[in-house]
């Protein structure tokens, strides 16, 4: 494909394009990028799916305003370094605003069982992915409104829900590792 069809097919909403471009050919572009960008494990698919959304934005208005000076894959990479750095202070701004899970707030599974608290905040501490910590800890356990949520981290609520159901499913997997290793430990 051309660069020419590659934006028109974009542009176009091209099921095939976009998948090929987008999850092929720029796969390890985007690897990279987001390994350098981001110190910590990060969701491919939902930070390209972001970037789709940002250049889809205004009826493909970043995408019509490519000028054919560069290859499309150099000026993806420029977008893409600036959205994922943007995107990267955007996440650290939400979970600097307070605290993941030294709330109060947060409810044990039994209210007379003091050490469920402390259970889920040392799982919290082992998910590698501090914004599924942040997800759970706001729709999950303090149980704000989606659309509240989606808007502050500038995501729909669709995709809000992705990663609500990739955050339980790791945090599933961490608890399920921990029980795992309890049970090596103590026979």
């Amino acid at each position: 494909m051309t660069d020419v069809e590659i934006i028109q097919g974009l542009i176009d909403r091209d099921n095939r394009v976009t998948e090929e471009f987008f999850f092929v050919r720029c796969r390890p572009l985007f690897l990279s990028i987001i390994g350098k960008v981001f110190d910590y494990q990060e969701e491919y698919d939902e930070l390209v799916n972001e970037l789709y959304l940002y250049l889809m934005q205004d009826d493909a208005k970043r995408l019509r305003e490519f000028e054919y000076r560069s290859t499309v894959y150099q000026w993806l990479k420029v977008v893409a370094i600036r959205f994922f750095i943007k995107r990267r202070k955007q996440m650290l701004e939400n979970t600097c605003e307070e605290p993941l899970y030294e709330r109060q707030s947060v409810s044990p599974v039994d209210e007379n069982d003091p050490t469920a608290k402390s259970d889920l905040r040392r799982l919290f501490s082992m998910m590698p992915n501090k914004r599924y910590v942040y997800v759970i800890q706001q729709l999950v356990i303090e149980d704000r409104e989606p659309e509240e949520m989606a808007k502050e981290m500038n995501v729909t609520v669709d995709n809000l829900y992705n990663i609500k159901r990739r955050a339980m499913a790791q945090l599933t997997q961490v608890a399920l590792n921990d029980i795992r290793e309890y049970e090596k430990v103590n026979g």
